[in-house]
């Protein structure tokens, strides 16, 4: 699991990018740890 800033940097795409996928639910975290935030 990662944070979303370390999935950014593995996957070159914004995180900003991302929260927007994750909004219009086309790329969302299968599993989010409620703890750590991790994904």
């Amino acid at each position: 699991m990662f944070k979303i800033g370390d999935f950014s940097k593995l996957s070159s795409i914004s995180i900003r990018v991302l929260r927007h996928y994750d909004k219009v639910e086309l790329l969302q975290p299968v599993k989010v740890d409620e703890q750590s935030g991790y994904r």
